[in-house]
This record gives C-alpha cells, structure tokens and sequence, in this order.
C-alpha cells in the first residue's frame, strides 16, 4: 500500500513533467506527497574564496545564518513554482504536504529523507536537465535506484521521446 510518497526535484527543466506524475501517483494513492530538493555543499573552492575575503566571524555568520536564508529562498522559489505550474489546479497544490529543500549530496539526501519521512515510494526524472543523451539514467537516479529501500517511479525525460532511443 502506498501511503506517502517522496518526489526528489532538482528544479530542472523537466521538474514540472514528473511533477505531474507525483500528483497523479498522490491522486491515484490518496497519498501524502511530500518534495525534497538537495542543494549539493560548496565546493572547495568557493570555501577558500570566502576564507581569502571574510574574517573568522563574518564566514561564521554566513555559514549559518545566510545559508539558512539561502535554503528558505529556495523553498520559496519551489512553492511559487509549484503554484504557477498548477494555477489551474489548486486542489493539486493542496496534495502536498510539505516541501524540504536539503544540504548535502543528493542521491543520500533523497534516501535519507525519504526514510525519515516513510516514504513508501520515490518519484525521481531520469536525468538532470544538463545530462547527456548517451548517459542512459543520471548520476542521482542511478545511485537512489541502487540503494532504495522502496519502489523508485522513475520518469523518462522528455527529451528521449520520438527519436527512437531505448
């Protein structure tokens, strides 16, 4: 039985297509949904940037309070988009139970997530929004469909439709 569901977004191009199968997966279920974005840790050279131009206190500040700021503008964003992709719909927007935007690496973001929460189905796109053509499923779907714990609705991107790829 399917009860709650966890769509894993990364705001692509594509996030509004598996969107509309998280929804209609949650409608079909009557199944909490629940949205999480990773936002994947700053790279070792951003870190000595800051370090090179902000004192002890200043990165300190920034690393807490801005990142906060950060990840709450984030979620807003997801929101706002979530709204304008289903103005039509506001029932939808009431099928989502919460959105989580998450530090840290993605593939373990989502699995730790979607533990927390129970989730007892993963709702991901097959690729990011840059991957290439000849890279059958991107690095995140590859890695939660490796260590899930649950059933993984993997969507097809849209760009391998109507050229005949398998």
């Amino acid at each position: 039985m399917v009860r709650s569901i966890l769509y894993a977004t990364d705001l692509g191009l594509y996030a509004p297509y598996v969107l509309q199968h998280a929804l209609s997966l949650a409608h079909a279920y009557r199944a909490e949904l629940y949205v999480v974005h990773a936002v994947e840790p700053m790279g070792l050279f951003a870190e000595s940037v800051l370090q090179t131009y902000l004192d002890q206190e200043r990165l300190q500040d920034l690393r807490g309070g801005g990142l906060h700021t950060v990840m709450c503008n984030i979620e807003q964003r997801v929101l706002e988009a979530f709204r304008e992709e289903m103005a039509e719909a506001v029932q939808d927007m009431s099928m989502i139970s919460a959105v989580h935007v998450l530090q840290g690496d993605p593939p373990q973001v989502i699995l730790d997530e979607a533990h927390k929460l129970g989730a007892d189905l993963l709702v991901l796109g097959s690729h990011s929004h840059g991957a290439r053509l000849d890279i059958p499923l991107g690095r995140t779907a590859a890695r939660v469909l490796q260590l899930s714990e649950v059933p993984v609705y993997l969507v097809p991107m849209l760009q391998h439709r109507g050229r005949g790829e398998l």
